[in-house]
Order: C-alpha cells, then sequence, then structure tokens
C-alpha cells in the first residue's frame, strides 16, 4: 500500500461522517496519473501554491493602497490567514484540511491590483461584468500554464467560486472558506485600521465588544470557537445568532468607518481612471497584448474579456509601471 492510499485510509477511519474523503472526489476535468504520496486535495493545493497568479497576491492591495509601513497585510497575507484559521476549524471538526487548504489558497487568486477599487472599475467596464471570485475560477480553469488551468478537483473548484456569502459551497470545507474569510479580514482590517490611527477601540460600540471581545485578539478568537462549538456533530456550517448578528454589525461598522474612510480610500478616484485608461488602450491595441492573451483572441474570446483578464492579472506595481510606460513621457536626449 503506498502512502497516498495509507492517508486515504485515515480519512476514512478518522473524519467526520460529513467531511470530503479525497477518494470520493468528482474528479477532474480530465484524468492524470494518481500520485504515490499525495491526495488530490494535497495536490490541488500545491497546484495553487506554485503557480504564478498565487505569487503575484503579494503585491496586491488589501485595503489600504500603497500603504507607508511594512506591517498591512496584502492580498497574500489575507490568504495565508484564511487558510490558517479555515484549518483550526477543520481540525477541530475533523474535515478534510487538505481541501479546505486548497480552497483557502486559491479563492482570491482572481482579484485584482487595488483590490476592491479595481474589481469595480472593471465591473464598471467589461460588458460581461467582472467579478473576482468567478474570475478566481477563471484563473484555475483557463488562464495558468499557458491556458490549461490547473485542472484542479471540483470540490476546490467549487469552494472557490461560492466564496461569498450569498453563494452556498456544496462541501462543509467550501462552507468553513467562505465564513472564515470573512472572519480573517474582519479582524485583520481593523488591526490595520488602528495602526493606520483611522479608528480606534474606543470607536467600537461597547455592545459589539461585550459580546466579541476587547481587542482584535479576543475577537478572532471568539468567533473561531463560536464557529467550532456551533458547528460540531452538523451537517453545516453555522454561526450562533448572537455571534453572527454581532459580527455582521462589525462588518457594516467597518464599511462605514474603514472602507469607505476617506483617508484609506483617498487615492481610488486614481486608480479607477488609471485602469480606465489601460482598458480603453488594450482595447484599443490589441497587438500589445501578450502570447497568451492574443492566444485566447485567436481562439474566439471576446476582447473585452481578455484585457480584463490582462489588467486583472498585474500586480499593483506592475499597473503603475505599464500606465507610466504608456502615457508619461520618457525622457530623452537631443545630442
Amino acid at each position: 500500500m503506498n502512502i497516498r492510499e495509507v492517508i486515504e485510509k485515515s480519512e476514512e477511519e478518522y473524519l467526520s461522517p460529513y467531511a470530503s474523503h479525497s477518494r470520493d472526489s468528482k474528479g477532474r476535468d480530465w484524468p492524470i496519473r494518481e500520485d504515490t504520496v499525495r491526495t488530490d486535495y494535497m495536490r490541488d493545493r500545491d497546484r495553487i501554491l506554485h503557480c504564478k497568479t498565487f505569487r503575484r497576491l503579494k503585491d496586491k492591495t488589501q485595503v489600504f493602497l500603497s500603504p507607508q509601513g511594512d506591517h498591512y497585510r496584502t492580498r497574500l497575507t489575507h490568504t495565508l490567514e484564511v487558510s490558517q484559521i479555515s484549518r483550526t476549524v477543520a481540525k477541530a471538526l475533523r474535515l478534510n484540511e487538505d481541501l479546505v487548504e486548497a480552497i483557502a489558497l486559491g479563492h482570491d487568486l482572481g482579484h485584482t491590483p487595488f483590490g476592491h477599487a479595481g474589481e469595480r472599475t472593471l465591473n464598471r467596464l467589461c460588458p460581461f461584468g467582472f467579478r473576482h471570485y468567478e474570475q478566481s475560477l477563471r484563473v484555475v480553469e483557463k488562464l495558468e500554464k499557458d491556458g490549461n488551468g490547473l485542472n484542479l478537483t471540483w470540490e476546490t473548484r467549487d469552494g472557490i467560486l461560492n466564496h461569498q456569502m450569498n453563494t452556498t459551497p456544496h462541501t462543509l470545507e467550501g462552507k468553513i472558506v467562505r465564513i472564515c474569510d470573512k472572519i480573517a479580514y474582519i479582524h485583520h482590517d481593523m488591526d490595520d485600521a488602528q495602526r493606520a490611527g483611522i479608528i480606534s477601540e474606543d470607536d467600537i460600540p461597547i455592545t459589539l465588544r461585550m459580546t466579541l471581545g476587547y481587542t482584535t485578539r479576543d475577537r478572532l478568537n471568539t468567533l473561531v470557537m463560536d464557529l467550532i462549538d456551533s458547528s460540531q456533530g452538523k451537517d453545516d456550517i453555522v454561526q450562533s445568532e448572537p455571534i453572527h448578528a454581532a459580527m455582521m454589525t462589525f462588518r457594516k461598522l467597518m464599511f462605514a468607518d474603514v472602507y469607505t474612510n476617506p483617508v484609506a480610500k483617498s487615492e481610488e478616484v486614481k486608480v479607477d481612471r488609471m485602469l480606465t485608461e489601460m482598458y480603453r488602450y488594450y482595447n484599443e491595441h490589441l497587438e500589445l497584448l501578450k502570447g497568451e492573451y492574443r492566444k485566447m483572441l485567436d481562439q474566439g474570446e471576446p476582447p473585452e474579456r481578455v484585457v480584463c483578464d490582462y489588467i486583472s492579472g498585474m500586480t499593483d506595481q506592475y499597473a503603475i509601471h505599464k500606465f507610466r510606460e504608456i502615457y508619461i513621457p520618457k525622457s530623452w536626449d537631443v545630442f
């Protein structure tokens, strides 16, 4: 018996009856040779971790555009925190940690440069719309590996697509990531906002602090432990009603005081103008797109979609570099 088979057997013996067992996966779009060490979900995780799109997350905005400081979160550190929190919950509930980790690492691959500001701009410009969770699925199915995609399992792709609160994943592992994504950003965005001096503990209503905790650390612990306690032995991932209500109220506070705060969002007008000009420019100069994007055009992909693919894959700094290259005059020597 090889190592993978040992792991699959241990899943059958140890995991919850509600868990997703890697042996029972619905599979991939095209079959691959079985690994002697890793299960299918472990291979999904590794494929995401080693892809180019994942590496670019380190230079994409989470909330604060071009923050002056080394300790503010980026889209990559957000992804890692979602993964860690989700794995903690999965382990406690005896669900499949490998599937949870794969979904968590892949859930934001489709995010644009400059965070949700960039997403709003592309959604406004593209006639097909632009939603980062759909783009994350497009990355793993189409854009990675020179148009071949990562060929992930159905369960991982389902979790990536359905990590929004208004959608429902088909696995408990996907449901864990969906909730832990919100727990993670509520926690770390408040931490970053306090570091930036945008908000303080005193700005949080006392009723919320009494329910969730008086520090960012305490609130994270409250939310995680409630999710574990409320989901034990259930064929669902749920929060208790008081904690869920408090979390959603806290989320509204974050939107009012942080996500739409003029200090945090003062540069977003510039982002919108920059990406708008780049979108129009590349639609008029499709020949300037890189080879893999021209290949998609030759295959019949709509130009507007391909331009969105190109721009959304940029890091913050690369987008600024390309804008300067296109629109800012270069110095030159007359002699």
